[in-house]
């Protein structure tokens, strides 16, 4: 069992000041996997002290010698890619495969993209007489989920870096491997002291007293709407900025007439992604009338290929979820539509394959689901796809939208009739015969799916203040 049990903070690994070691469980055994030390309010003082100590100084860096920074970052994280993608799989479950393939790079993307738009960037602009500048922010604490965690990570670590903030990262206490070799990274990159500290810990710990530490400039989250809205009730008290991507109910809206073996496949495949762990998963399938039975045979084949087994084997098959509080909650979900009146189509309750060990839940399929039903509207996080028919494309759109969460819409269809839905569906993100964003795009929700957003110049921007400046000599 792998033991991280100390804290980075100014530039050093040093001992938790009282507290408590927690466990880490692969989900794919139910055993622990790795320990770390749940850190207090004294580690947090501490961390936030050394944060706001650099900022006087990493503030005042050039661009150029941020960019160089953020360069040798790029290249200490392409040299760990094996070692992150074995914590990440062993810790949140996701294959081996996929960890390589899609959980490591996604957060090496954001370093990427974020170098492109810091070389861009125009930090100041004249507007008459005056001269509009951005300035780094300050002292940003990061709180981060265990789903995709490098790629949150990241995306809020390298544009703070980028613009010259200082940071503090709370990563997820099921997920934080990944994290301890990122600060590896930083250390070895020659990121100052002061400026990345990693303070592990859980959420009514370490997250509530960085949202409340006075000298927190801006929490950066991303998780649950239920705890997003603790995060920003204890922000409120200090006015810091509070930057949040929470979560997600994506409508996959089936156009009329599509061709379904074509577009469909792109589309539900976020579903079964990192066994449909992801915010942006388009679960909700609404499918014309005259289509359903259709669609619910394209689906059904989908869920039934798709093959289960631990994250340790190398292949393509979806792993388990990553907790059993998540497996639990999942199964609550599919018995309810069965007991609400949905049809289960596939898959269901219980484990796959007679195992009895592992938090591994079947891919399944819902059909004949209604907007009364709970799990058309609760986020699921789990591979359970929903059919639900509409009569006609106002109807479909009003369906799109009849949700408080905005992060994401997914278009199946004719692509040049999908762009003119695409405008209606009130989503920061809309997809046409796919499910995933693009680089460089902000990313992002409406609604309560959050008030922020990150990637590429829109990132940069959001990790800083501006300035007008009166009266500069011509």
């Amino acid at each position: 069992m792998k033991s991280y049990l100390k804290h980075y903070i100014d530039g050093a690994w040093v001992d938790s000041e009282g507290g408590t070691r927690h466990a880490v469980i692969d989900p794919s055994t139910e055993q622990p996997v790795s320990e770390i030390t749940l850190g207090t309010q004294a580690d947090v003082d501490k961390a936030v002290a050394a944060a706001k100590k650099a900022f006087a100084s990493f503030s005042q860096t050039s661009v150029a010698e941020r960019v160089a920074l953020l360069e040798r970052v790029i290249e200490e994280y392409k040299a760990r890619i094996p070692d992150l993608a074995a914590a990440t799989s062993e810790e949140m479950g996701a294959p081996i495969g996929f960890a390589q393939a899609a959980q490591v790079p996604a957060g090496l993307g954001y370093f990427l993209g974020t170098l492109k738009a810091l070389q861009e960037f125009d930090f100041s602009e004249q507007v008459g007489k005056n001269r509009v500048v951005h300035e780094p922010l300050g002292v940003v604490a990061m709180i981060t989920p265990w789903n995709w965690p490098l790629n949150q990570i990241c995306a809020k670590v390298a544009p703070a870096l980028a613009v010259g903030d200082t940071m503090i990262l709370k990563p997820s206490e099921e997920a934080p491997g990944c994290a301890v070799i990122l600060a590896e990274i930083m250390d070895k990159a020659g990121v100052p002291a002061g400026v990345f500290n990693l303070v592990n810990g859980d959420g009514p710990g370490v997250g509530a007293a960085l949202s409340t530490h006075k000298d927190v400039d801006m929490v950066s989250f991303t998780g649950s709407t239920r705890a997003g809205i603790a995060v920003a009730t204890a922000a409120a008290a200090t006015v810091k900025r509070v930057h949040q991507e929470l979560g997600g109910k994506a409508p996959n809206l089936v156009l009329q007439g599509a061709d379904l073996a074509t577009v469909l496949p792109p589309t539900v495949s976020g579903v079964l992604a990192n066994s449909g762990q992801s915010c942006i998963a388009p679960t909700r399938l609404l499918v014309h009338s005259s289509q359903v039975a259709d669609a619910t045979a394209v689906v059904k084949t989908m869920m039934e290929a798709t093959k289960v087994d631990a994250a340790s084997v190398m292949g393509a098959h979806i792993g388990p979820v990553v907790n059993k509080a998540q497996f639990e909650k999942i199964q609550d979900l599919i018995q309810s539509a069965i007991d609400e009146g949905a049809t289960l189509v596939t898959g269901g309750t219980g484990r796959p394959d007679g195992r009895n060990a592992g938090f591994f839940v079947k891919p399944t399929l819902l059909a004949d689901v209604t907007p009364d039903m709970r799990i058309y509207r609760e986020e699921t996080f789990g591979p359970v796809a929903t059919i639900s028919s509409y009569d006609d494309a106002e109807q479909a759109i009003e369906m799109a939208n009849d949700t408080v969460y905005g992060l994401s819409a997914a278009i199946s269809g004719d692509p040049a009739e999908a762009a003119k839905i695409a405008p209606k569906l009130r989503a920061g993100l809309v997809t046409i015969n796919a499910w995933a964003g693009g680089g460089g795009t902000p990313f992002g929700g409406y609604k309560q799916s959050g008030n922020g957003r990150e990637g590429g110049k829109y990132g940069l921007v959001d990790f800083m203040e501006l300035k007008t400046i009166v009266g500069e000599p011509a």
